[in-house]
C-alpha cells in the first residue's frame, strides 16, 4: 500500500485528525492541501495552515496551504482549482472539518445552529461537489467524510439535536453520493469507537481528565490510510468504526493508540450497539459516555 505522489484536499488539516491523517500519507510521500482557517496561532487552538505544511514536508510530503473557509462558494472552488494546477489533479478529499455545540434545543442559540449545519453538512456536500470534476480523473478517487453511521436512535439526539443534525447530515452526503458514484468514486465515512485527543475534546467537552481518557488521532489517520488504498470501485458506502476496521485489516493491539494507558477510555457518540468493539481491542472498564 502506499499514496506516493497522491493528492489529498483536506479539511481543518491544521490541526488534530485531519493533520494527523495528512502526516500519514505525507511518510508515503503525498501532496497535501492544508485546507483551513487558522492562519496565526491561537491560545487554544494549536496550530496554523503554515505550521502544519511544515510538519507535513519534514514527514517526507509536500504541502500547499490554503486559508479556507468552506462556507464560501467561491472559495472553495478556486482552493480546489489552485490545489489542482499545483500539484496536476486531485485523488483524495478528506472532509474532516466540523463545528460542534452540544446544548438542547430550548439553549441553543440559532446562530450556533447555522454555523454548525454550514460547515458540517453544507461545507461538506460543497467541498465534495467541488472535487468531483477532479476525482473523476484520478486512478482511484477516495471521499471520506469523518462523520458517523446512520444510526437513528433518540439517544443520539435527546439534549443536542442541532449538533446532532448537522454531524448526521455529512452522513447523509456519504448515503447519496455513493449511490451517484458507486464504480467510479469510493465515499465512506469513519468514526471514532472513543473520544479523540483533540482541541474540541480539551476545549469543549471535558478538559484534561477527557483527554487522559481518549485515544490519539493516528488511530483514524491509520485507519484512513488503510480505506484510501483500498479499490474505490468497489469499497464504497461503508459507515466505518475506526478500531473495528483495523482489526478487519489485520491489526492486533491498539494499545498505542491510547492517549494515557493508566485511563479507562471514554466512549463517542454515535457508535451503534450492533459494531461491538474487537476482541484484540483492550479497554478496561468504559467510562460513562460525554454529554453536554
Amino acid at each position: 500500500m502506499s499514496l506516493s505522489g497522491k493528492t489529498l484536499f483536506i479539511t481543518g488539516a491544521s490541526r488534530g485528525i485531519g493533520l494527523a491523517i495528512a502526516l500519514r500519507a505525507a511518510r508515503d510521500g503525498a501532496n497535501v492541501v492544508v485546507a483551513a482557517k487558522t492562519v496565526e496561532a491561537h491560545p487554544k487552538l494549536e496550530g496554523t495552515i503554515f505550521t502544519a505544511a511544515e510538519e507535513i514536508g519534514k514527514a517526507g510530503g509536500k504541502a500547499l496551504p490554503i486559508q479556507l473557509d468552506i462556507r464560501d462558494d467561491a472559495a472553495t472552488e478556486a482552493a480546489f482549482a489552485r490545489a489542482a494546477q499545483h500539484f496536476g489533479g486531485i485523488d483524495i478529499v478528506v472532509n474532516n472539518a466540523s463545528a460542534i455545540q452540544l446544548a438542547p434545543v430550548e439553549k441553543l442559540e440559532m446562530k450556533r445552529f447555522d454555523l454548525m449545519h454550514q460547515i458540517n453538512a453544507r461545507g461538506t456536500y460543497l467541498v465534495s461537489r467541488c472535487g468531483l470534476p477532479y476525482l473523476a480523473k484520478a486512478a482511484n478517487p477516495h471521499i471520506l467524510m469523518l462523520s458517523p453511521p446512520l444510526d437513528m436512535k433518540t439517544r443520539w439526539f435527546a439534549g443536542h439535536t442541532g449538533y446532532s443534525m448537522a454531524k448526521f447530515g455529512m452522513s447523509l452526503v456519504v448515503l447519496g453520493l455513493a449511490g451517484e458514484t458507486r464504480g467510479r468514486i469510493g465515499v465512506n465515512a469513519l468514526w471514532p469507537r472513543t473520544t479523540i485527543a483533540t482541541a474540541a475534546v480539551n476545549n469543549l467537552l471535558g478538559g484534561e481528565a477527557l483527554m487522559k481518557a481518549s485515544r490519539k488521532p493516528e488511530i483514524l489517520a491509520d485507519a484512513a490510510y488503510a480505506i484510501f488504498n483500498k479499490d474505490a470501485r468497489n469499497f464504497t458506502g461503508n459507515f466505518l468504526i475506526d478500531d473495528t476496521f483495523l482489526a478487519g485489516e489485520g491489526v492486533t493491539e491498539f494499545d498505542h493508540y491510547r492517549n494515557d494507558p493508566t485511563q479507562a477510555l471514554a466512549p463517542d457518540f454515535f457508535v451503534p450497539d450492533d459494531v461491538p468493539a474487537p476482541p484484540c481491542a483492550t479497554y478496561g472498564p468504559l467510562k460513562a459516555s460525554i454529554s453536554p
